[in-house]
């Protein structure tokens, strides 16, 4: 029998599978088992059903249920037994665990002759990446293995965790990431100097192993906020000029795993940059635009925007490098049930009032001339590792640098009023927890402001708001700022003026600005 002083340094090996997925993932705990797990470890194996394998707007996701490998034994959370739905939804996934519980005997008899304690947990709704890392910190973690299908959140489980990861390629093959704790030369059979790179990881065989190598590493120190969480664009010999040979590197030779997504002309990709996660974006096409963002981006140095790490031209390709916003953007926030409770109605007020704040940069404070962003939205705001709001994608932004002989006045010029009715529906995005650019696929054939403009008029917040928050003492207040503002952003023109400056005042609840703006409309 283990003291409960060693229960209480167990350490433990994460394996996170995709429940979708019907063939492979008994392979992928058995092959944690031979290589990773230790006598006494625990080992929790995590299947994830994502969120966009889920019918959209279903009340009752998320759910976590951690049941037991033997039994039928489990536990509910986030789930209302009550409610018709649920129920529904809990027999349909019955079957999944009982195919768990099946294909896990084995392993289980395994866990029990040395001492190892296995937990299942069934999550429906999580992102994986975050309910890993979650998952990491409670515990004294090792290792967290990756089931192929989550393989892109590598980076971003390396810049949040500081145990080593593994990926699983397909049945012989993973793709090991170590901590800074773990030496290389674990890998006796391995030639590290050629093979091992520490940024992006080591393909390895199962055959290249002997049982006791990826043991042999030990659970690194608590995670501390990780050097990375630090912009790049902020740091000494930043933004600066890159070739692509770095790039090439950065990016682990341009790999298709890297891609983040893909746009009409361009792929971005992920990469690592000292120790630090990077966006890279390749342009297939050298035209005017990627001239232009470049000229604005080399002007532009806020710590509410995506800054410019850096950039390369080869004549044939061009580059931007970019910080990496780890949280995500606000809309990918709303979309998830989980994301979207995190940020309350704190978070969002300071949100409103930092993506004003780099407005109010662009508008009044850019040396030079004015910039006008043109595509306030949920989806071109991102999030960093303390919840900073980022204004980000300055594809269409102008830099109003022709004009300075003639607008001596340039909180007049009506042109930065686009950017002040975007700042109006981006505050309404953030009351309602609705992306304005999905909210026709919603049902109804309107847009988010032609449905929300007749509450805020009448002043129907409850109506408005994001029901998945909790309301707290003091949030009303910050959420009337906030419908406020909208309302006068939205309904900005040539006899309805209103620069940035007075929304973010309004937005703070300046008693004085705000009587000013109520004078100006009854003149």
């Amino acid at each position: 029998m283990r003291t409960e002083r060693e229960v209480m340094s167990r350490e433990a090996v994460i394996v996170a599978l995709d429940a979708k997925r019907r063939r492979g993932s008994v392979e992928i705990v058995e092959w944690a088992f031979s290589y990773l797990v230790r006598p006494g470890d625990i080992l929790l194996v995590l299947g994830v059903l994502q969120d966009d394998q889920l019918p959209k707007k279903h009340p009752c996701f998320p759910f976590f249920n951690i049941f037991s490998a033997t039994s039928a034994c489990e536990r509910s959370e986030m789930v209302d037994d009550e409610d018709p739905d649920s129920v529904v939804i809990k027999e349909k996934y019955a079957k999944r665990r009982g195919e768990y519980q099946t294909g896990l005997q084995t392993i289980n008899c395994l866990c029990q002759s040395n001492e190892v304690k296995l937990q299942v947990k069934f999550a429906v709704g999580y992102c994986p990446a975050r309910l890993a890392i979650e998952e990491a910190r409670n515990l004294n973690s090792r290792w967290i293995l990756l089931d192929s299908h989550f393989r892109k959140s590598r980076l971003f489980l390396r810049g949040h965790v500081s145990c080593n990861i593994a990926v699983m390629k397909d049945k012989y093959y993973a793709t090991l990431m170590l901590s800074n704790d773990t030496p290389p030369h674990i890998f006796p059979k391995i030639n590290p100097g050629e093979n091992y790179n520490s940024e992006h990881g080591m393909e390895v065989h199962s055959n290249s192993l002997v049982p006791d190598q990826l043991r042999m590493s030990t659970a690194p120190a608590p995670y501390r906020q990780n050097p990375c969480c630090y912009p790049l664009s902020w740091r000494t010999g930043f933004p600066r000029v890159f070739s692509q040979k770095e790039l090439e590197v950065i990016t682990n030779g341009f790999t298709d795993d890297y891609v983040s997504r893909e746009e009409k002309s361009m792929k971005v990709y992920e990469g690592i940059l000292q120790d630090t996660t990077v966006l890279v974006k390749a342009y297939e096409e050298v035209n005017k635009g990627f001239w232009s963002v470049l000229k604005i981006l080399s002007r532009v140095c806020h710590r509410n925007i995506l800054n410019l790490v850096g950039y390369c031209y080869t004549g044939a390709a061009a580059y931007l490098v970019f910080d990496f916003p780890c949280l995500g953007n606000i809309q990918m926030n709303f979309q998830i049930e989980e994301l979207a409770k995190n940020l309350g109605w704190r978070a969002r007020w300071s949100i409103a009032q930092e993506i004003g704040g780099s407005l109010r940069y662009l508008h009044e404070e850019c040396a030079d001339a004015p910039i006008i962003h043109k595509s306030v939205c949920s989806c071109n705001v991102s999030l960093s590792h303390d919840y900073s709001a980022m204004l980000g994608n300055l594809k269409d932004a102008e830099w109003l640098d022709g004009d300075v002989a003639r607008y001596s006045n340039f909180e007049e010029d009506e042109r930065l009023f686009v950017d002040i009715r975007g700042y109006g529906k981006f505050i309404l995005e953030l009351i309602t927890g609705k992306s304005a650019c999905c909210f026709p696929n919603q049902g109804k054939d309107q847009s988010l402001i032609d449905w929300a403009m007749p509450l805020l008029e009448n002043g129907e917040l409850k109506e408005l708001m994001d029901c998945r928050v909790s309301e707290t003492a003091g949030d009303a207040r910050m959420v009337r700022h906030m419908a406020h503002a909208a309302l006068r952003c939205l309904n900005v023109d040539s006899d309805h003026k209103l620069s940035i400056s007075e929304a973010v005042a309004i937005v703070r609840g300046d008693e004085r600005v705000v009587s000013i703006q109520a004078l100006k409309i009854f003149e």
